[in-house]
């Protein structure tokens, strides 16, 4: 059987796939693609058995219809190369071999069959069903990930958090130090309903959704869920078990307000932190009317920074402490120009708001303060 096909739009399909496969497999035909033609159309698949990703891509021409699998590895190296050109695929199910051939040249690879590669996961007829932006989702998911844990004793916090309530979707993430919670209010639903994405789909879908209006369909029963997005579909295991109230952690009442452009603290704290303590990497914030002052300090190597900077505060004089790394990673996960942190006392929970909200959305980040020693 014969086919032929687009290089370039081959080994860009392939490259998105290849994210989805490990190094290590339990089964070696995950290490493959599933090469599947149907009518003109290339069906593609990549599994690690708990995510599956398909994707397809018309054909130039094909005689016929065949299904076999073929090593990630191989077949990303041999077209990952080539200029734009035609490619053709020669498959010989009885010999178990594919002769690709090109403009210069020819290669083999050896095939596998098909059915031995593990059936999708599937999502249950009864599946509670959310649809959104693409660009909405990427741009939720991009801005959660970094908060997410890595937690072998409290494994639902190692996910993003889906909470499909009767006001709004709010998507969260928490690591127990540092908290993400998007609410997006123009999706809510009568029936409640959530789930927790693992790491490493949210993953895929951050490097794969188009920053765009196009719909994206998200299908999800107890166990699975079933993302489908432009020419693309991931489905993948969920994790089980209870999140945590969320918003019982998330104080109410900060009325010291802070308001400072992003850009110029992002980048003290970053020529700050460097003096910080490696272990702690605490990073003293001291308040005070139209001055914000950033301090770092390693009593065992002897070394010290100070950087003043003005901001606009409403509120008591105040010196809290705030793990550096952190608060780098939240203020680089908004684009605003300006931000406005929300204080309550030294020992609570500091908020971080953009000082211009998404149309739609209502975002809020959380850092758990550190102690520090007047």
């Amino acid at each position: 059987m014969r086919f032929t096909v687009s290089s370039t739009a081959l080994s860009s399909k392939l490259g998105n796939l290849s994210k989805v496969i490990n190094s290590k497999n339990a089964m070696p035909i995950l290490a493959d693609f599933l090469f599947d033609i149907n009518d003109n159309v290339l069906n593609l698949t990549a599994s690690d058995s708990e995510n599956v990703m398909k994707t397809h891509l018309e054909l130039t021409e094909s005689d016929g219809n065949v299904s076999f699998a073929v090593g990630n590895h191989d077949i990303l190296e041999a077209v990952k190369g080539f200029s734009e050109q035609p490619i053709t695929f020669d498959v010989d199910l009885q010999a178990n071999i594919v002769k690709i051939s090109y403009q210069n040249g020819l290669f083999t690879l050896p095939i596998d069959n098909a059915a031995e590669y593990p059936q999708a996961l599937s999502v249950g007829e009864n599946a509670s069903r959310i649809a959104m932006p693409s660009s909405l989702l990427a741009d939720n998911i991009g801005r959660s990930l970094f908060a997410t844990a890595q937690d072998e004793l409290r494994p639902v916090m190692n996910g993003i958090y889906f909470d499909l309530l009767q006001d709004c979707l709010a998507i969260v993430a928490s690591d127990g130090h540092k908290l993400v919670r998007n609410k997006i209010v123009t999706i809510s639903s009568e029936t409640p309903a959530s789930f927790i994405l693992p790491k490493k789909p949210a993953s895929l879908l951050k490097a794969t959704l188009a920053h765009d209006d196009s719909e994206v369909v998200i299908r999800f029963d107890e166990r699975n869920a079933q993302i489908v997005f432009g020419d693309g579909e991931l489905t993948c295991r969920l994790i089980e078990g209870r999140y945590p109230n969320y918003n019982s952690v998330i104080p109410q009442n900060n009325p010291n307000e802070l308001r400072v452009d992003r850009p110029t603290l992002l980048a003290a704290l970053r020529r700050v932190q460097p003096f910080a303590n490696d272990s702690s990497n605490l990073i003293r914030f001291s308040v005070d009317n139209g001055s914000l002052q950033l301090n770092a300090e390693d009593f065992d190597f002897s070394k010290k920074a100070t950087e003043r900077m003005i901001c606009e505060y409403n509120g008591q004089p105040m010196n809290i402490g705030f793990k550096g790394s952190s608060f780098i990673e939240i203020l680089n996960n908004f684009d605003s120009p300006e931000v406005i942190i929300q204080l309550a006392d030294p020992s609570r929970a500091g908020l971080v708001l953009p000082s211009e909200m998404p149309e739609g959305q209502e975002v809020l980040m959380l850092m758990m303060p550190m102690l520090i020693n007047d």
